[in-house]
């Protein structure tokens, strides 16, 4: 495969790369991540694979209909800088990613912990059915939005990659947050595994709300 290579030409060449990456894939694990982090294969440019906004995978501009399969790239996912790949021990190669590539769906509390006199553990499962641990290495993160005062909540899943929490996570994730004063400025947010991720100022919530 030639370096930088661009996408395919014909519909024939790309069912036969995606074929090739598949078996990769599979050869690489597929099952949960891939340990990609000790591979170092050359950069073969981009493929015409997408990951919309609402989380849909997409291949030459077709939806990938098959959740295992959808899961097998997922598995060899990862970041470099602002470019999304797909690495193998054979090639890597560049895809783009609209916003997050995964979604929080849904929200558990494990009081288990702090039962047991340690800290509350708030637990995401993501749409590709990973289980998340808000902690140290797994935050959260709120970016600004384009209204005045929106937040926009991610959750670090794995390598740099994120889920974007969907507007019902989110909904229930504000249920359980609460005001604390950070650096002296009392902001709103939210606790897990030890830890207090601010979403806003308090101030800017009591005006909003006002």
């Amino acid at each position: 495969m030639a370096e930088n290579e661009s996408t395919e030409k014909d519909g024939g060449s790309g069912a036969a790369r995606l074929e090739g990456l598949m078996a990769a894939v599979s050869a690489a694990g597929g099952r949960g991540p891939a340990p990609v982090e000790r591979w170092n294969p050359p950069d073969c440019g981009d493929i015409d694979m997408r990951i919309a906004a609402d989380g849909t995978w997409f291949y030459g501009g077709t939806p990938i209909g098959r959740p295992a399969l959808v899961k097998l790239f997922a598995s060899v996912l990862t970041r470099e800088g602002a470019r999304f790949v797909l690495k193998t021990p054979a090639e890597k190669i560049g895809i783009t990613v609209e916003d997050a590539p995964f979604l929080a769906v849904d929200l558990a509390v494990d009081d288990a912990a702090a039962e047991a006199g340690g800290a509350r553990v708030l637990v995401f499962r993501t749409n590709l059915d990973d289980l998340v641990r808000c902690g140290d290495g797994h935050d959260l993160r709120f970016a600004p939005g384009s209204e005045p005062g929106e937040v926009v909540p991610y959750l670090h899943v794995r390598r740099g990659l994120e889920a974007r929490l969907t507007r019902a996570v989110f909904i229930d994730l504000v249920d359980l947050a609460e005001e604390r004063e950070v650096e002296g400025v009392r902001m709103f947010g939210v606790a897990s595994g030890g830890r207090f991720y601010p979403m806003m100022p308090a101030g800017d919530l009591h005006r909003a709300s006002a």
